[in-house]
């Protein structure tokens, strides 16, 4: 099943490898979530939380693009906005910083966006939709993406005329979640809807919406005939989840998912590298990490609670080797 998908930009192309991309995901798709997920998923198309175009211009949120051209594999930069020119001054930007791509955000369904004319708004206003994608072709050289939804409040808002415009703007591949804005993520995704789509459309599209293992992607791919699944929500507390995906997209049985002493391990991984990054903050930033992750397995929901009461990266640390301790005493006992 495995194909590359091919995506022009007005300067330099690009080739992806793999046919599950990390979707990006405010407060949670940093650098160093982004660095665990490669150690499974070496190839995949990852991207930056989403961006502020004012904002970056501002001089804030630099540190979401900050040295990506350093980072293995592609890295792509999702900005949202409804202003045309700081939407082209911050693709300009992130292209700057390495960006492998600049997918412009119109899907977000949270509210303090929306209400101010960036992310799903933009399906109301299609004029300034193309616009915005306009003028970012113009201003990169990199190829031009999109990510969106199925409609404002209704599947019946004729969605097929805003993608072929998109499209016609110079868009070269359209990411579409199976719910309209007003869904929010309740509801089911609607693959098929997204499959009818896809065979009207030139460029590559790629689903999204209720992909969270294996076989969510391949019966998606199979209703769909999408080029490619985005991973959301499911990634939580897995980083590893976008590399299974792809070995079994690859038909490739050999994926090992770490087991429960790994996982625990990890967790003081990310904890580590937050704290030097972040400081103190770092712990904060963990704490729902540690809630994502700490899961299925005896025990998990008391050292989950304990975990997240902790006041300092040794207590974390004390707390996660004391399990590993006890699960490998219980391990012994039953062997």
């Amino acid at each position: 099943m495995s194909s590359n998908i091919k995506l022009k930009g007005r300067g330099v192309n690009r080739i992806i490898t793999s046919k599950v991309m990390l979707s990006p995901l405010a407060g949670v798709t940093d650098n160093i979530f982004r660095r665990l997920v490669r150690k499974w998923a070496p190839n995949s198309l990852l991207f930056t939380e989403m961006i502020n175009a004012t904002s970056l211009k501002k001089g804030y949120g630099t540190q979401k693009i900050n040295q990506i051209d350093l980072e293995e594999g592609p890295i792509g930069v999702q900005i949202f906005d409804n202003r045309p020119y700081a939407v082209s001054e911050a693709a300009k930007q992130a292209e700057d910083s390495g960006a492998f791509l600049i997918d412009i955000n119109m899907g977000c369904p949270v509210k303090k966006i929306a209400k101010k004319g960036g992310g799903s708004a933009l399906i109301k206003d299609r004029k300034l939709a193309i616009e915005l994608v306009k003028n970012v072709v113009k201003a990169v050289r990199v190829p031009v993406t999109v990510k969106t939804r199925l409609g404002w409040d209704s599947k019946e808002e004729n969605i097929e005329d805003f993608l072929f415009k998109l499209q016609d703007a110079g868009a070269t591949m359209i990411t579409l979640h199976g719910r309209t804005r007003k869904q929010g993520f309740s509801g089911k995704s609607d693959w098929e809807m997204i499959g009818r789509l896809k065979k009207l459309l030139e460029i590559p599209v790629i689903a999204n919406g209720d992909i969270k293992n294996p076989d969510d992607a391949l019966n998606c791919l199979k209703k769909t005939n999408a080029d490619g699944v985005m991973i959301g929500r499911g990634i939580l507390g897995s980083p590893w989840k976008i590399g299974e995906i792809d070995y079994a997209i690859r038909e490739n049985k050999n994926f090992k998912e770490p087991n429960t002493e790994e996982k625990l391990y990890l967790i003081i991984e990310h904890l580590d590298e937050l704290i030097k990054e972040k400081g103190d903050h770092g712990l904060l930033i963990a704490r729902k990490h540690i809630s994502w992750t700490c899961k299925d397995f005896k025990g998990a929901s008391n050292l989950r609670n304990n975990l997240v009461r902790a006041v300092d990266k040794n207590e974390v640390k004390n707390l996660i080797i004391k399990m590993i301790k006890t699960l490998n005493n219980e391990k012994n006992t039953l062997a």
